[in-house]
């Protein structure tokens, strides 16, 4: 079968399991000789109401405009509260106020334009409108204008999804192996992240790894430089190449696509090109309050959202011998996100219905997630992790680390519980 992690007892009942440590455990664990046996995605669409799948433009538009018209207000209100030129004196209480304001303004603005994220991300499914043509104009112009190279990441997007939760040929948050943590022989350290964990400790260490997620992750993925898969578009290892989203070239693509990649990196050129223009216009230092900061809080959420969606030491991970589409789609988990499912459409409290079913609008969303759980939730199969957010983002900081290896079903495993290379040299 493979190797694998703790054993976990599936669930037959309406309950929400958890492991000694009081924490939520998946009540699915495919290890289990008592497993049950997984449905099909046509057995889990019958039980879905077919209204459902009905994509509105009115219904779509409404939410660019009403999130649009969120962030016209913010921006007034910031405009008129704030000022652009840095206080005189850093110590005063006008220059608290100045940098408390500029970064609540930059919070909510970040978490209001990640609305309109979803949103070009639900035009890059398809889930927009049932026209593919007005989905790509409309999710080009949002995604672009948050730097986001649309049809390159409309592609890759698409992969995450083909190929959820597999080691080799997933796509975004593929785990490390412990090898390329800088183990050996499963419990000594040689270098890379295990040298790091040892030398900062415990806690530093999965502050380390939400800074490296939420600050630098996105653009270093955008780069190819972390998270990619393993395998190029023609399935074959990648040996040490980049696959960045840029380079219509880049084994990320196959061939056919790679006018639709040139277009988005022209347009991401052209946005960088304003901003430099708005930068020598305003100065660098407004450009940065206005836009840059907004944009960080964008991309940590977006981050966020797949890096806690299927990502859970008690959540497994399947190599080639072991992954099917259900197996990946199935190992997603769906969390509470509290008022900000208002402003970023539900995406992380209904994404176990959103990987099954990427076709379906975002505003049907939560009537479809009740049928699943109606249907998963008896059977062991639906993950619903209650952790408030940002305490599940710690929990996955300090126990997703690596797996044992590619092949075979894996669970996370974390550097807490190597032993220090001091106290291995004692023994």
């Amino acid at each position: 079968m493979g190797k694998g992690g703790q054993s976990v007892q599936p669930s037959s009942r309406n309950e929400i399991k958890s492991g000694k440590d009081g924490h939520w455990v998946s009540p699915y664990n495919p290890l289990d000789p008592k497993a049950p046996e997984l449905p099909s995605k046509g057995e889990i669409k019958a039980v879905i109401p077919k209204e459902c799948f009905e994509r509105s433009y009115m219904h779509s538009m409404y939410f660019v405009a009403r999130d649009t018209v969120m962030a016209v207000g913010c921006v007034y209100i910031a405009h008129q509260t704030l000022s652009t030129d840095v206080p005189t004196d850093l110590l005063s209480v006008d220059a608290l106020k100045w940098f408390v304001g500029w970064n609540t303004y930059a919070f909510w603005m970040g978490c209001i334009l990640t609305g309109h994220w979803v949103l070009a991300h639900e035009c890059g499914h398809g889930a927009f409108s049932p026209s593919q043509t007005f989905n790509d104009f409309w999710g080009f112009i949002m995604h672009q204008a948050l730097l986001v190279p649309y049809f390159a990441w409309q592609y890759t997007h698409a992969k995450h999804h083909r190929r959820t939760n597999n080691t080799m040929d997933g796509e975004s948050h593929t785990p490390n192996t412990r090898e390329e943590m800088g183990l050996k022989n499963n419990v000594e350290r040689h270098g890379g992240y295990a040298a790091i964990h040892e030398a900062i400790g415990d806690g530093p260490f999965a502050f380390l790894q939400v800074f490296a997620h939420l600050v630098i992750g996105w653009p270093l993925y955008l780069l190819g430089l972390a998270s990619t898969g393993r395998l190029g578009n023609d399935g074959k290892p990648l040996d040490g190449d980049i696959m960045d989203h840029y380079r219509p070239w880049s084994k990320m693509f196959p061939a056919k696509i790679r006018a639709k990649i040139a277009v988005s990196t022209i347009g991401v050129i052209a946005s960088w090109v304003g901003l430099c223009f708005a930068a020598q216009e305003y100065g660098v230092l407004p450009v940065t309050l206005w836009y840059m900061g907004p944009l960080m809080w964008n991309q940590a959420w977006l981050v966020l959202y797949t890096w806690l969606q299927h990502n859970d030491p008690s959540v497994p991970q399947y190599g080639p011998d072991e992954w099917t589409w259900v197996k990946g789609a199935l190992s997603t988990i769906d969390r509470p996100y509290g008022i900000f499912d208002f402003f970023h459409h539900k995406i992380g409290s209904t994404h176990v219905a959103h990987h099954l079913f990427h076709e379906m609008p975002f505003y049907k969303a939560d009537v479809a997630t009740a049928a699943i759980k109606a249907y998963l939730e008896p059977k062991g199969l639906y993950n619903y992790d209650p952790t408030p957010w940002y305490k599940a983002m710690w929990r996955v900081a300090k126990t997703c680390h690596y797996v044992d290896d590619l092949n075979g079903i894996q669970y996370y495993k974390s550097l807490e519980d190597i032993p220090l290379s001091k106290d291995l040299k004692k023994d």
